[in-house]
């Protein structure tokens, strides 16, 4: 709150206790203490109602028609409390009826309706329990007036059906006020509440002198005293509400909200009130005039409103217990609930011999949306995924997110309809997704087991937590491949990816590679931080020569207990858990290290090593090879970096600064791979290259396969004309060496020169020169 707001506050308090003081102590006579309070309330009532107007220029929205509703409500009553004061001070009378109650009477009605208008927000609570609290709380209220000011106006009667009803307004608009703000504050929220409960506290003080004035007035016994009170209370606090409304001013939130405590218990307040006095003392009189009407409905609408609440709970409960098993973001089944279907689903195939089917599936590449596009297109993409999903399945199929961008599937029934299912979730990936205006064609990896007595997957006591593994471990080999396509889970995949194989690791594995795993993890990391890994090198030959040209760095793990384990048994947890960057390093430093001995032993070959995509992307990367280099007294032109072109290079652009600045330092750059992937012509067009290494799937059919034979020409010829070296990888037979030294291919590797050797076996390769294969290719 401002200063000038709290300096405000404080005098005007001072002021009215001052004035309060000087009406109960009577100072200076009754004449006095009338001249007093009268020109009090006017002063009082132009105050309120200035702030009021404060209030209205500093808010917008529903909060100013508020403001605007309290500030005509407050005016009327201060041009009420002008005409009164013309009355009692110049005419010296008190008349009644007069024409200042008609302007008294519009301060309930603009109160009532500032209230109304005040934004509160959503509770959740229906309409009826709403109307229902209104009417317990206005019967409530109703029967409090009524034994203790209302029939005593109503007995009194007047002079006159007018004056009687006039009487009677004073009260029951105020009953219709106070109604209002209870029911209000029940559902006000915390950054509203402080102004809304001041103004309710005010109109709390001015009903109770109102009906003081009422009862005073059925009495015939008026006069200025303690009544004049509240009313000076209630002002006073109704402007300082509107200061405080002023300075907290907020925006207009229509947002749900918990409902609070207040709301549960502010309509019984009024209850035990009318309870409490109409037992105590006016007991007798609870027979009288509307009093047993109003008790019966107030006791119906209790019953109803008990009715109402459990109803609403029990709905609530049953959202809240469906959310809990529900992804917040898709609306899909949760991990807990599909687990749960899945268990239930194992238990029904063992009693009716009902086949199993689980999916699972996982986006390629979705990191690169979030990283890209940001967060919340992420979010848009997984809900258009789910939508996709949902209109694969039949409706008794469970879909589920499991986290992250990985999903899973649940299907009964017979085998074939789960490789019909199977098939329609990868071809609904066939159209991009539009996300942000753009159109994205993500690419999932899709893995399928299923547990059927009819199938070769037919173990007796497969669980359920052994299928959800088998179905990973078939999308871990779909996400390997990139082949695309459903890969259906077989036993030998445990074989090819034995860190995986979590599913047969025993008691005490979990999903996801299991206790199993994580050890593997442990013996990776000590491995790479004590050299426990070791590197083979595959000779590179010329085809026209049968010279060793190169050699290929190729990383290797001998495992004391697996034995000797290859990339592809390891590298997915070194992706998954970030170790590439200390992998490259080791790579780099072993490699040049052997490399410098060959070199010291007068047998200097170049040297190949594979980089991750994203290490590429680095822009102080070539300053550390160049560096490694320079430490070991190593020309540039003894390295070559090979990219694995079935990688996606995320950020084409710093790759290509990247590769350029290798060059220009010297160092050879190189495509592996190439044709196992997806942008073989674009990297060609875009990246800096000194060779291209034709991947062995593209170099092994080309002795039976006229079709993969031009394939391969064509790519030698292209590289020619872009003035690159072409490397064949996987050579396995000398049919094969003889057709690409007939293509003009200029470089080969594979098993038929030599399968991959040590340092020390290379370098002995090195000195007699070339392998003895390619010496019998050359000389035949």
């Amino acid at each position: 709150m401002r200063l000038r707001s709290r300096r405000t506050i404080v005098v005007a308090t001072a002021l009215c206790t001052a004035v309060g003081v000087w009406t109960v102590a009577g100072w200076g006579g009754p004449r006095t203490v009338l001249v007093m309070s009268d020109l009090a309330f006017v002063v009082l009532g132009m105050f309120s109602t200035g702030c009021a107007v404060l209030a209205v220029r500093a808010t917008r929205g529903r909060q100013r028609a508020a403001w605007l509703a309290l500030t005509v409500g407050l005016l009327g009553w201060t041009v009420g409390e002008v005409l009164w004061s013309y009355y009692e001070l110049l005419l010296d009378r008190s008349p009644f009826p007069s024409i200042a109650d008609a302007a008294y009477l519009v301060f309930p009605v603009g109160a009532g309706l500032a209230l109304l208008l005040f934004p509160v927000g959503h509770t959740g609570q229906s309409r009826t329990r709403f109307l229902l609290d209104g009417l317990i709380v206005a019967g409530s209220l109703f029967v409090v007036s009524w034994v203790t000011v209302l029939r005593r106006v109503y007995e009194a009667g007047g002079e006159s059906l007018f004056s009687l009803s006039l009487s009677l307004a004073y009260p029951v608009s105020d009953l219709v006020v106070l109604t209002v703000a209870v029911l209000v504050l029940g559902r006000t929220r915390a950054g509203q509440r402080l102004p809304l409960v001041l103004v309710a506290v005010g109109v709390a003080f001015m009903a109770i002198s109102d009906s003081g004035f009422a009862y005073q007035i059925a009495e015939d016994t008026y006069y200025t005293g303690i009544f004049d009170l509240g009313w000076l209370a209630g002002l006073l606090i109704t402007g300082i509400a509107a200061l405080v409304g002023r300075d907290a001013a907020v925006e207009d939130a229509d947002v749900p909200q918990i409902p609070s405590r207040a709301s549960a218990l502010l309509p019984y307040v009024p209850l035990l009130m009318a309870a409490v006095l109409g037992t105590v003392d006016f007991l007798p009189h609870l027979t009288t005039g509307p009093v047993v009407p109003v008790a019966l409905s107030l006791v119906l609408a209790v019953l109803l409103r008990q009715f109402v609440v459990v109803t609403e709970n029990r709905r609530l409960l049953s959202i809240v217990a469906e959310q809990a098993l529900r992804d917040p973001l898709t609306g899909l089944a949760n991990y807990a609930l599909f687990n749960d279907r899945l268990t239930h689903a194992m238990q029904l195939r063992q009693r009716d011999d009902r086949a199993v089917a689980l999916l699972s599936l996982d986006l390629n590449d979705f990191k690169l949306v979030n990283d890209s596009l940001g967060h919340p297109a992420g979010d848009a993409l997984l809900m258009r995924v789910a939508e996709r999903l949902v209109g694969c399945v039949r409706t008794g199929d469970t879909v589920a997110r499991l986290g992250g961008d990985e999903f899973a599937v649940l299907l009964e029934g017979r085998v074939d309809h789960s490789h019909r299912v199977a098939h329609r979730v990868v071809e609904a990936f066939d159209e991009p997704f539009v996300i942000d205006g753009q159109q994205l064609l993500m690419r999932p990896s899709v893995g399928l087991a299923v547990a059927s007595f009819e199938s070769q997957n037919d173990e007796p006591d497969l669980t359920a937590d052994i299928l959800f593994k088998q179905a990973d471990l078939a999308m871990y080999t779909a996400k390997r491949s990139r082949t695309g396509g459903v890969h259906v889970f077989s036993s030998e995949m445990a074989l090819v990816y034995p860190e995986d194989a979590g599913w047969n690791a025993g008691p005490g594995g979990t999903r996801g590679g299991g206790a199993d795993a994580v050890r593997l993890l442990g013996e990776l990391r000590h491995a790479i931080d004590h050299y426990g890994l070791t590197l083979v090198y595959q000779p590179k030959i010329d085809l026209q020569t049968g010279e060793v040209v190169g050699a290929e760095a190729l990383l290797r793990w001998p495992h004391p207990q697996r034995g000797m384990l290859s990339p592809d048994e390891f590298l997915p947890l070194v992706r998954t858990h970030g170790l590439m960057a200390p992998i490259t390093r080791l790579v780099l430093n072993m490699a040049l290290d052997d490399v410098a001995r060959w070199y010291r032993a007068g047998l200097g070959v170049p040297v190949a090593i594979n980089l991750f995509a994203p290490a590429v992307a680095d822009v102080k990367l070539p300053a550390r090879i160049a560096e490694a280099l320079e430490h070991r007294r190593l020309p540039p032109d003894a390295l070559t970096v090979e990219i694995t072109e079935d990688l996606l290079l995320d950020n084409i652009g710093r790759t290509r600064s990247v590769l350029n600045d290798l060059r220009e330092r010297g160092i050879r750059v190189a495509i592996d791979d190439f044709g196992s992937g997806y942008s073989a012509l674009s990297y060609l067009r875009e990246l800096p290259i000194d060779e291209v290494k034709l991947d062995r799937r593209l170099i092994a059919p080309v002795t039976s396969d006229p079709r993969a034979a031009a394939v391969v020409r064509a790519v030698v010829n292209l590289t020619h004309v872009l003035g690159m070296v072409t490397v064949a990888e996987g050579v396995e037979d000398a049919e094969t060496a003889d057709l690409l030294r007939e293509y003009g291919c200029g470089v080969a590797q594979g098993f038929h020169f030599s399968a991959p050797v040590d340092s020390a076996t290379m370098l002995d390769l090195l000195a007699r020169g070339v392998s003895p294969a390619a010496a019998a290719a050359t000389s035949g």
